[in-house]
């Protein structure tokens, strides 16, 4: 048992145990939880401490209030006895109206010497100027207040008036009572009050728990939930079923962990292709250098076509070097588009001219339908776009088959076509034609890596515009790229 505490003690002033504890103590259920807390008690003791401040200010003026009738009611009496000169009626009255602990009753005459009392023990004192409210009550002035007992030194209530009759100034009143009683019940009401407040903040703290873990649990959940992001965990989502900004925060969480499993997904796949890519004309690089170094060079025609291999794999494979770069960096965004008036059918003039050649050896020929229209963009990197398609239009167009390109005005765009007379594309097929590396040839013997059409894609929305496709089997494929028209089209003078 002691080994089993002393090693509990050790594990308790491990830093790792400090900073759980940290955590645990520091965590938004502790923090919401402290401050519901907090915010309970300050309410709660300011509500008391205001209703028992106003108990006593309603206590205090209302006997102020009694003290102030009773005196007004006993200088009438004692002035009548004070003006027929006799004294023991006015002795009397303060024996009669006074009590021995709780009120005292004390008449002075207007020299200030003590005429009557009802506490006998004040005879002994000489100067009754220097006790609260007796030099105002001398300059003819009432005075109350709440002040020290002349002999018991409790608290009391007292109020001195001056005495008058037809005008003249008679003597002086002093009536005080003590709040002993009062302070006593007080005290009672204090604690009375005290132990509510603190079954209060015990209640509250129940509620306030229940409240803070039905926030702090979602919460918690979606910290988690963010934490297994971080860690590479996609695809799982979050339950959470509270109609407030909870449960749209977790509907956000589960579409981005969707966004980020098809990246990711996106991201192997990627690897995974250029990684094939890259190692088919390395492969076949290395397999002629091989055939090269072991005797195949002494005949001349063999040596040029493992030549010419090297060098058409070596062509291949810097084209899909470059074809990479410029796919991401159209990705980023880092691409900078040299953005210019450019005219529309100067663009396809440039890029038919520069696949006249291929469409020739294939007998395939081009009908253009393109206004006179002028667009803001980068001619480079458009006649790159136009060029991917017109590629791709070749390969699957048949012997003595049309091509057929038009551009025209739209409202604020342009929208150009490219329509093929080829074999077409199945619907299973088309979304994903714009993918990268995704060729209708699984084999992936025909030309080219993949990549022509998702550039070309990048580059119509670096530009804001839009590229789709359509295709009908055993028809054809068409392909329409819409492009904004920035300014007038009228050329400049």
């Amino acid at each position: 048992m002691v080994l089993t505490d002393r090693r509990q003690q050790d594990a308790q002033s491990t830093p790792a145990f400090k900073v759980f504890n940290w955590v645990k103590w520091n965590s938004f259920h502790s923090k919401l939880l402290v401050t519901y807390l907090l915010l309970t008690a300050f309410g709660t003791l300011l509500m008391a401490g205001y209703i028992l401040w106003a108990f006593q200010s309603y206590f205090i003026r209302t006997r102020q209030a009694d003290l102030n009738d009773w005196t007004a009611a006993l200088s009438e009496s004692i002035a009548d006895a004070l003006e027929e000169g006799d004294l023991n009626q006015v002795n009397v009255i303060a024996q009669r109206f006074g009590a021995a602990e709780t009120v005292k009753l004390r008449v002075f005459a207007t020299n200030g010497t003590l005429i009557a009392s009802s506490d006998p023990g004040d005879r002994q004192i000489k100067n009754w100027l220097q006790f609260p409210g007796m030099k105002e009550a001398f300059n003819q002035q009432i005075s109350q207040g709440i002040a020290k007992g002349i002999l018991s030194r409790d608290d009391r209530l007292y109020i001195t008036r001056p005495i008058f009759r037809n005008g003249q100034f008679l003597g002086v009143v002093r009536m005080s009572i003590t709040l002993q009683q009062f302070q006593n019940q007080f005290t009672k009401l204090v604690w009375a009050v005290f132990g509510a407040l603190i079954l209060t903040v015990l209640l509250c703290a129940v509620i306030s728990d229940r409240l803070a873990r039905s926030l702090a649990k979602p919460i918690q959940i979606m910290c988690n939930f963010a934490t297994q992001l971080g860690s590479g965990q996609f695809g799982d989502k979050l339950h959470i079923r509270q109609s407030n900004e909870l449960d749209q925060l977790a509907t956000e969480l589960n579409r981005m962990s969707e966004r980020l499993a098809l990246l990711d997904q996106e991201r192997r796949a990627f690897l995974a292709n250029v990684s094939h890519e890259l190692r088919t004309p390395i492969s076949n690089v290395q397999v002629t250098v091989e055939a090269l170094r072991s005797g195949a060079d002494e005949e001349l025609e063999l040596r040029d076509r493992f030549f010419q291999t090297i060098e058409d794999e070596i062509s291949r494979l810097a084209q899909l070097i470059h074809d990479l770069l410029d796919l991401g960096r159209l990705e980023a965004g880092v691409t900078h588009l040299e953005k210019q008036r450019t005219a529309l059918p100067k663009l396809i003039d440039r890029a038919v001219r520069a696949v006249e050649p291929r469409m020739k050896a294939d007998s395939i020929s081009v009908e253009l339908d393109v206004d006179p229209v002028k667009l803001q963009g980068d001619p480079e990197r458009l006649l790159q776009a136009f060029l991917n398609i017109l590629d791709n239009a070749i390969k699957h167009s048949s012997p003595h088959s049309k091509i057929f390109v038009s551009g025209h005005r739209l409202g604020r765009q342009v929208v150009i076509t490219f329509r093929d007379q080829g074999a077409g594309i199945s619907e299973t097929v088309l979304p994903r034609i714009f993918e990268q590396f995704y060729t209708a040839d699984p084999s992936r013997k025909g030309r080219g890596a993949g990549l022509g059409l998702a550039i070309t894609q990048r580059i119509v929305e670096a530009h804001g515009g839009s590229i789709t496709v359509a295709s009908t089997v055993g028809k054809g494929t068409t392909f329409t790229i819409c492009l904004p028209v920035m300014g007038s089209d009228r050329p400049n003078s």
